[in-house]
């Protein structure tokens, strides 16, 4: 019987380095074949106070980091995710956006057997940081929940109504009681947890040293 590993990831859309961290953890994956890691989703927002149509994102960003040094850290993650496979792109109409749409999304498809939770999170990250679309946009949302098989006029309409947007919350308030005050943020078997984009060998040590460890635990 394999060892079974449960990753908590929690991310919001928006945060490049939750892409890159998607990147490495997955390559990580790929190295222990034998482990049964099953991964998870919860939300985060880095600016819950956005405006739910968003901002011009070169504004957003030099207000949060100055001009030269917005422009320094983009160039940077554009070397980065080279190195991923990510290819950011950039766009003067680029638009910051409130993601609590994006995570409500995300909560159905997790809920949802017939829905690729991972599929999602990765048609997300790519339409925000790839393609610079809006994704607190209905019509981007209500577009890609078709492409993953979800019934697309129904998403729209729920959207629109903004149901589940609470339960968003809470679980963002939980994330936060449990000690997350950044992201990307992964929490492995309830129990341990570390943050940042980490190297592919050190999310590798730490599958191993927790299916070690929790494989000599006592029996409940």
């Amino acid at each position: 019987m394999s060892q079974s590993l449960q990753i908590e990831v929690v991310s919001d859309h928006v945060c490049p380095w939750c892409y890159v961290g998607k990147r490495r953890l997955e390559a990580a994956i790929a190295q222990r074949p034998e482990l049964d890691i099953n991964v998870t989703w919860q939300p985060y927002q880095l600016s819950p106070d956005m405006p739910r149509e968003g901002r011009k994102r070169i504004d957003h960003y030099r207000e949060i980091f100055g001009t030269d040094r917005a422009q320094t850290i983009m160039d940077s993650m554009k070397d980065t995710g080279a190195d991923e496979g990510i290819s950011f792109g950039s766009s003067p109409d680029a638009i910051s956006p409130n993601t609590l749409s994006a995570h409500v999304l995300m909560l159905w498809a997790s809920e949802d057997e017939a829905i690729n939770a991972d599929e999602l999170a990765e048609k997300l990250f790519q339409a925000h940081h790839v393609d610079c679309e809006n994704i607190g946009d209905h019509e981007v949302l209500k577009r890609i929940a078709g492409e993953l098989g979800m019934d697309k006029e129904k998403v729209a309409a729920l959207l629109a109504d903004g149901t589940d947007e609470s339960r968003v919350a809470e679980l963002i308030s939980l994330s936060q009681q449990r000690g997350v005050s950044g992201v990307p943020f992964f929490i492995i078997n309830g129990r341990y947890g570390f943050s940042g984009a980490q190297p592919v060998e050190s999310f590798v040590a730490a599958f191993d040293e927790i299916a070690a460890a929790d494989h000599d635990l006592p029996a409940a």
